[in-house]
């Protein structure tokens, strides 16, 4: 098995030039390993396993008729880790150097480890047999370039990546990851460290009964991220457990929890502008709108299959889009009560749908079918159908948009030999006839109601109390004054 079931870009300008080299002692090191060696070993055909297949819909790559080959029925019998031999490998002499290693460093690999002002990251959560890694890719298409910078050793399958700048331990921005896997536990990356063994801090808990610890936080699979961009240090999460968790990033602990779904909840959005607006979409076949402040459902439709993926049109947030696990993909405005219109986009699940960084009613669509299709959707009333194309990377299984190069969209699958692929749409004669004339505009329009967003934040004394435990105005113009 190889397949690629997340990705996410980061943007340009974020990234370290320099990504700092983690440097271990063998004390370190040894304790990390014996630490790590537990969670390194992948459960075979546990619960987790059942649920995901359940969720994405995936079939199994080896049937059980096939002759085993490679003797995969006694694969957990062989002795050590065999998910990484770290432990076996690394061996130190009390001066601390590794017998292993005969050369000194090529000093020529250190230019490879600079990041540009002008490049992006692309994080690809890959699986490739019975190991997980979170890949981070370099990706400059003025120079046409594309590899792995450096990558990081996953202790579960990955689900869901989401980019995040809030770092509760430093006052400026970061470059962090948040990992939703088939655990329960988020993980957040730091991706300007090389070579880092550890996250830089997790969301969740599980029980214990030797430290009489209970559960914080979800109790199954995470599928779902999404950063509130307009309140930074929030992070929402969809579960399998049929819960959707705020977390507040400041102090590390959920703020609130939504218990309203029947079903899995596969995909969630903030709003644009309004940071307390999330859309959710669920197995239970509901799309809806949270309001975060009083803890409510203000709005809901009915989608025509289970819900895959929600997205607002961040060009005109009235509107907001919904595919589905029967190949549905539809448009529906929040001041009704019904879609105003729907389309059978593609064959199988449209687990990919995107629109354009900064090109109006340009919208991509990628579905289990293996097709990737473009749509206009400007007129706000039918979508127009620009170019499609049956890819050879197998079932696509996500898909995301450069948030600087409003044509080049990343896409993934689970064809074993090649599941992975950047589209520069602008190469294709359909689309950049159709799109090349088109106005560029920012996909935020409301600024200034950001900008007081973030001055409210500013001012306020606890930042988690107004946002999310804001049962009345009142309290929150009570604690302003406090402050002030």
């Amino acid at each position: 098995m190889s397949i690629i079931p997340c990705t996410a870009w980061v943007k340009k300008g974020v990234a370290s030039t320099n990504p700092t080299k983690i440097q271990l002692t063998p004390k370190e090191l040894n304790r990390i390993i014996k630490h790590k060696q537990p969670e390194l070993i992948p459960p075979v055909g546990n619960d987790s396993d059942k649920k995901h297949n359940k969720v994405k819909g995936q079939k199994s790559e080896v049937e059980s008729s096939e002759i085993d080959e490679y003797n995969f029925d006694k694969y957990d019998d062989e002795p050590g880790n065999i998910h990484c031999n770290i432990g076996n490998i690394a061996s130190f002499e009390e001066d601390g150097i590794d017998p292993l290693i005969t050369k000194e460093d090529d000093d020529s690999e250190k230019d490879d480890d600079i990041i540009k002002s002008n490049d992006n990251l692309v994080l690809i959560g890959r699986v490739d047999g019975g190991g997980s890694i979170l890949e981070v890719f370099v990706y400059n298409g003025d120079e046409d370039s594309f590899y792995c910078h450096h990558d990081i050793l996953l202790p579960s399958f990955p689900l869901c990546l989401e980019w995040l700048e809030f770092d509760p331990s430093d006052s400026k921005p970061s470059n962090l990851c948040a990992i939703g896997d088939m655990t329960s536990i988020i993980q957040v990356w730091d991706l300007d460290l090389i070579d880092s063994l550890e996250p830089a801090y997790k969301l969740g808990r599980k029980p214990s009964k030797k430290k009489s610890h209970s559960y914080i936080g979800h109790r199954d699979a995470v599928l779902d991220l999404a950063w509130n961009k307009n309140y930074t240090h929030i992070l929402a999460s969809a579960s399998a457990d049929h819960t959707v968790q705020l977390w507040d990033l400041e102090n590390g602990v959920p703020a609130n929890k939504f218990t309203c779904f029947e079903k899995e909840i596969q995909t969630l959005k903030w709003h644009p502008n309004e940071g307390h607006h999330l859309l959710t979409g669920c197995a239970d076949t509901v799309v809806r709108v949270l309001d975060c402040r009083y803890e409510t459902v203000v709005k809901l439709w009915d989608a025509l299959g289970e819900v895959e993926k929600v997205l607002w049109n961040s060009f005109d947030t009235n509107y907001c889009l919904v595919s589905t696990s029967n190949g549905y993909i539809q448009y529906m405005d929040i001041r009704k009560d019904k879609s105003i219109w729907d389309v059978q986009a593609h064959t199988e699940e449209v687990i990919g749908l995107s629109l354009s960084s900064s090109c109006p009613g340009l919208l991509v669509s990628a579905g289990n079918d293996g097709v990737i299709k473009v749509w206009d959707i400007i007129n706000n009333k039918e979508p127009c159908s620009i170019w499609e194309k049956k890819t050879n990377l197998g079932a696509l299984l996500c898909l995301a948009p450069n948030p600087d190069n409003p044509f080049v969209f990343a896409v993934g699958g689970d064809n074993k030999s090649h599941n992975y692929k950047i589209f520069d749409l602008l190469k294709i004669p359909k689309v950049r006839e159709r799109f090349r004339e088109r106005k560029l505009e920012s996909n935020i329009k409301d600024t200034k109601t950001q900008e007081k967003k973030e001055e409210m934040m500013d001012v306020t004394e606890d930042k988690n109390s107004i946002i999310f435990n804001l049962h009345t105005i009142n309290t929150a113009s009570k604690r302003m004054e406090r402050k002030v």
